[in-house]
């Protein structure tokens, strides 16, 4: 098998690696026949995992906002935190707008985002 190609076969492939799972440790030998089909089929339930059941990137938005929730801000509050308009807040989370770089710094700092993020790279 060199991929899984559906859930029956990557059902099968989880209830295998939880059977091979108590029977390897640090000290088995890599050469170890358990070992060998718990690394291949681990491998091969991360990829189909990933292909399938992914949740991806969350966007600026997304963070901004839960930010906002962890730190108690209103709309306006944000706006006055990193001293723009609330409407201009509004556009950016509704997304008909970005922050310009200076915006962005000032979210990034304020509000402890990685700048990556902010700058969607």
């Amino acid at each position: 098998m060199t991929k899984i190609e559906n859930e029956a076969q990557y059902e099968w492939a989880v209830a295998r690696v939880e059977e091979l799972l108590p029977l390897v440790n640090d000290e088995t030998p890599e050469t170890d026949p358990n070992y060998i089909e718990l690394v291949l089929l681990s491998n091969l339930v991360a990829d189909y995992s990933d292909e399938h059941y992914s949740l991806g990137q969350p966007s600026l938005i997304d963070i901004i906002k839960l930010r906002m929730y962890e730190m108690g801000l209103t709309q306006a509050a944000l706006a006055k935190l990193i001293g723009v308009s609330p409407s201009r807040i509004c556009d950016f989370l509704s997304g008909k707008s970005e922050p310009t770089i200076k915006v962005g710094r000032e979210i990034s700092r304020k509000l402890n985002i990685d700048p990556a993020i902010v700058l969607g790279v």
